[in-house]
C-alpha cells in the first residue's frame, strides 16, 4: 500500500469519506463513534482551564462535571441497544478501538454511575470545594480510561486502558489528606498496579511475538491456524503468556489471589471512593476480560471499518490494514492446518482458558465471603464482599468460553447475563457505599459495632440498608436475585450443551457461596436491629426528607422494583452481546 494510500484511509477512518469536514464527520467515522468519551475529555479540560481564573477558584467543579457527564451519557444514545438489529460492529482508529452494541451497554453503566457517583459526592461533602476540581479532574481522568477498557480491540490498548484507569485511582485512595490510613492504602494500591502492570506487559509481549500481532480478532485467527502444530514449548509459552495477561486483569477484579490491596484501599480511603473502585472498575475490568477472552479462544467476524456508509462499508469489510492492525478477515494461504471448522482448532485455548478463569472465579468467591466473616470495619467486610461479587460475575466468562466454539448465540447470552448482574450491581453497591458514608458524617463511626441499635435512630436508613444487603445475597423478590441467576442459567446452559464438567462444578460452587454470605450480611442487619445502642456514640439525626435520605431511596428503589420491570434491562443487555460473536 502506497503511502499516499494510507494517508486517505487514516482521514476517512477518522473524519468520514469525503465530504464530512473535522468539526462534522460523518456518523460512522472514529470521531463520531468515539463522541462520549470526548464529551469526557472536553470536560476535564474545561474544568482545567475554569481554575485559571480569579471567579473559577470560588465555582464549585461538581457542576462541571456532572453537566459533562450527563451530556455524554445523552451522546452514548443507549436507545440503539433496543433498535431491530442491534448495533453494527465497527473497528475505529485502524482497529484500536471497536464500537458495538457491547460498547454501548457499558459506556452507559459507566457514565450513568458517575452521574450518580458524582452527586453523592456533592451530597457527602467529599471532596470539599478546593479539592474538588483536581478529584473530579482524576475521577474523569478513571473513567475516560474504563471507557477505553469497554471498547479495546489491540492488546495495546488493553494496556494502555489499564493504565489511564489505574493511575488516577491511585491517587483517590489518598484524597484524605494528612490520614495514615489513606496514605498506606494510595501506597499500596500503586505498588500492587506497578507489579501486575509489568507482568501483563510482559505476557503482552510474549503473546505478540508467539502469534505476530496483537490485534485481537486477528489473534483468535493466527491461533486456530498454530495451535494443531504448535510444539510443546509453544505451548508453554502461550500459557505462561496468558496467565500473565489474566494478572493484569485479576489485578483489576481483585480476584484472589491478587485481592491483598482492596481491603486495605477500602479501608483506607473515603467510603465514596470505595464506591467508585468497587462498581465502576469492576465493570470495566468484566468488559475487558470478556473482549480478551473472545480474543483467545474465538473467531470473531471482522469489524466494519470506521468512516464508510454502512452498506458500502459491509461489502470492503475484508480490506487488508498493514502490519499489526490487520483485521481478523485474513486468513494463511494454506488451510490444511485448521481443518474445516476453524473453531474447533481453537478448543485447547478455550479448555485452557476456561478453566482457568473458572478456578479463580470459585476461589475468589468463596475467599472474600469467608474472610468477610471477622470484619469488624463495615468497609472491609464491603470489599470483601466486593471480591466475591467479582467471583460470581467472572463464573459468566467459563460459560461464554466453553459455549464459544459451536453454540455462539447461547454464549452471547452469557454474556447479556453478565451485563444484567452489572447494572443492577451498580445500584447495591453504589447504594450500600452511601449509606455507610452518611452514617460516617452522621456518628463518625465506620465500626460494625457502632452501627447497634441504629433502628431507632434512622430507622429509614437502616430498612434501607438491610434491603440493600440481602439484595447482594441475591434472595427474592430483591433484584440480586436477577443477577445471579443470570449468570447461573448461563453456566446450566453451558453444561447442558457442551458437557464440560467443570461448568457445573462453577454453578455448584457459587450456589454454596451464595447461602454462606447470607451470614455476614444478617450479622450486619443483627446489629442494627437487635442490639442496644452503643453508649459511646455521639446524638445524631439522619432524617430521610433530607438530601442523604432522598439519595438513600432513590438508589433503593431500583433494589426493590427492578425485579417488576426488569425486561428492558435484559432486552438491552441482549442488545449489547448480539454481536459479538456473530
Amino acid at each position: 500500500m502506497e503511502l499516499h494510500e494510507i494517508v486517505s484511509d487514516l482521514i476517512i477512518d477518522t473524519k468520514g469519506l469525503a465530504g464530512g469536514l473535522l468539526g462534522a464527520p460523518t456518523n460512522t467515522s472514529s470521531i463520531a463513534l468515539f463522541l462520549p468519551e470526548l464529551v469526557v475529555c472536553a470536560t476535564i479540560l474545561l474544568m482545567l482551564l475554569v481554575r485559571l481564573f480569579r471567579w473559577g477558584r470560588t465555582f464549585h467543579s461538581f457542576y462541571v462535571a456532572v453537566l459533562g457527564c450527563a451530556l455524554a451519557l445523552a451522546v452514548t444514545q443507549p436507545q440503539q441497544l433496543l433498535a431491530e438489529g442491534g448495533v453494527p460492529r465497527i473497528e475505529i482508529f485502524t482497529g484500536m478501538l471497536v464500537f458495538d452494541g457491547f460498547t454501548v451497554f457499558l459506556r452507559t453503566i459507566l457514565l450513568a454511575f458517575t452521574v450518580l457517583f458524582l452527586i453523592l459526592t456533592k451530597i457527602s461533602g467529599i471532596p470539599d470545594r478546593e479539592d474538588g476540581g483536581d478529584i473530579y479532574t482524576l475521577v474523569l481522568g478513571a473513567v475516560l480510561g474504563m471507557c477505553l477498557m469497554a471498547s479495546s480491540n489491540h492488546l495495546l490498548m488493553v494496556f494502555m486502558s489499564i493504565e489511564m484507569a489505574s493511575v488516577p485511582s491511585y491517587a483517590l485512595a489518598g484524597l484524605l489528606k494528612g490520614r495514615r490510613l489513606g496514605s498506606e492504602a494510595a501506597l499500596k494500591y500503586s505498588v500492587y498496579g506497578a507489579g501486575a502492570a509489568g507482568v501483563m506487559l510482559y505476557g503482552i509481549s510474549l503473546l505478540a511475538g508467539l502469534v505476530n500481532t496483537v490485534h485481537l480478532p486477528t489473534m483468535g485467527v493466527e491461533l486456530a491456524q498454530r495451535l494443531p502444530t504448535m510444539a510443546p514449548p509453544e505451548y508453554m509459552v502461550l500459557a505462561l503468556a496468558g496467565m500473565m495477561v489474566m494478572v493484569g486483569l485479576a489485578f483489576k477484579l481483585s480476584a484472589v489471589p491478587f485481592h491483598f490491596w482492596c481491603p486495605d484501599v477500602f479501608e483506607g480511603a473515603p467510603a465514596e471512593v470505595g464506591a467508585f473502585l468497587s462498581v465502576a472498575s469492576k465493570a470495566a475490568a468484566l468488559a475487558l476480560l470478556v473482549r480478551v477472552a473472545i480474543g483467545l479462544s474465538a473467531i470473531v467476524p471482522p469489524g466494519l471499518p470506521a468512516g464508510q456508509p454502512i452498506d458500502q462499508a459491509a461489502q470492503t469489510a475484508a480490506r487488508d490494514l498493514p502490519g499489526l492492525f490487520a483485521v481478523a478477515d485474513e486468513k494463511p494461504a494454506d488451510n490444511s492446518a485448521i481443518g474445516a471448522d476453524p473453531r474447533a482448532a481453537l478448543q485447547p485455548m478455550r479448555s485452557l482458558l476456561g478453566k482457568l478463569i473458572a478456578v479463580l472465579a470459585i476461589i475468589t468467591c468463596t475467599f472474600g465471603n469467608l474472610a468477610a466473616y471477622g470484619q469488624t470495619n463495615i468497609k472491609r467486610l464491603l470489599a470483601y464482599s466486593t471480591i466475591a461479587h467479582a467471583g460470581y460475575m467472572m463464573m459468566a466468562v467459563p460459560a461464554l468460553i466453553a459455549l464459544a466454539g459451536q453454540h455462539p448465540q447461547q454464549a452471547q447470552n452469557a454474556v447479556s447475563g453478565l451485563g444484567i448482574y452489572i447494572a443492577l450491581y451498580l445500584f447495591m453497591n453504589l447504594g450500600a457505599f452511601a449509606i455507610v458514608a452518611f452514617f460516617r458524617n452522621a456518628f463518625r463511626s465506620e465500626e460494625i459495632a457502632d452501627y447497634a441499635g441504629l433502628i431507632r435512630r434512622c430507622p429509614g436508613m437502616v430498612i434501607c440498608f438491610a434491603a440493600i444487603l440481602f439484595s447482594l445475597v441475591g434472595l427474592p423478590p430483591l433484584s440480586g436475585f436477577i443477577g445471579k441467576f443470570a449468570v447461573f442459567a448461563a453456566l446450566m446452559d453451558g453444561f447442558r450443551l457442551t458437557g464440560e464438567t467443570y461448568l457445573l462444578i462453577v454453578l455448584l460452587a457459587g450456589g454454596i457461596n451464595t447461602a454462606i454470605s447470607l451470614f455476614y450480611y444478617l450479622r450486619v442487619v443483627k446489629v442494627m436491629t437487635m442490639e442496644p445502642e452503643s453508649p459511646t456514640r455521639v446524638p445524631f439525626a439522619l432524617p430521610m426528607l433530607s438530601a442523604a435520605g432522598m439519595f438513600t431511596i432513590a438508589i433503593t428503589l431500583p433494589t426493590l422494583l427492578l425485579i417488576l420491570w426488569w425486561n428492558w434491562i435484559n432486552e438491552s443487555a441482549l442488545g449489547a452481546a448480539r454481536h459479538l460473536l456473530t
